[in-house]
């Protein structure tokens, strides 16, 4: 076998433990930010209320993009864990921030109004851009 192919697989087990890593932290937090919003968004989405889907989306993007940046950045798998918790405590608080100015988030999003929907989403995505940037070393 070609010794650049070999020392390119050489890194496969570290990538395989951090996407391993970085896909539990994912499913942990979308349970997590499932049971602290007042609505089902599995069943919401399942209903096909766009308006759900597109909020609940830009909170997995808004907590993934900085989960890449600490991967990127980090200097272990503890330092991954640590700055994933931070990640999903942010965008929690986003959340929890976002309805006491929008106290009729839930029942807009439960309603199918995507432009409330595109409103957090937003928000969501902006906090993960801003939260993903301030993970320096």
């Amino acid at each position: 076998m070609d010794n650049a192919l070999l020392a390119s697989l050489s890194g496969l087990p570290s990538f395989l433990l951090y996407m391993g890593i970085a896909i539990g932290l994912f499913l942990a937090f979308m349970k997590i930010y499932a049971m602290v919003t007042p609505h089902d968004e599995h069943a919401l989405i399942r209903a096909n209320n766009a308006a759900a889907s597109i909020s609940y989306g830009g909170a997995m993007i808004g907590f993934v993009l900085p989960i890449a940046s600490a991967i990127q950045n980090s200097v272990s798998v503890v330092d991954v864990l640590v700055w994933g918790v931070v990640a999903g405590i942010m965008q929690i608080l986003c959340f929890l921030v976002f309805r006491v100015f929008h106290r009729d988030i839930v029942t807009r999003i439960e309603q199918g109004q995507i432009a409330a929907a595109m409103h957090l989403a937003a928000a969501s995505l902006s906090v993960g851009l801003l939260n993903a940037a301030s993970m320096t070393y």
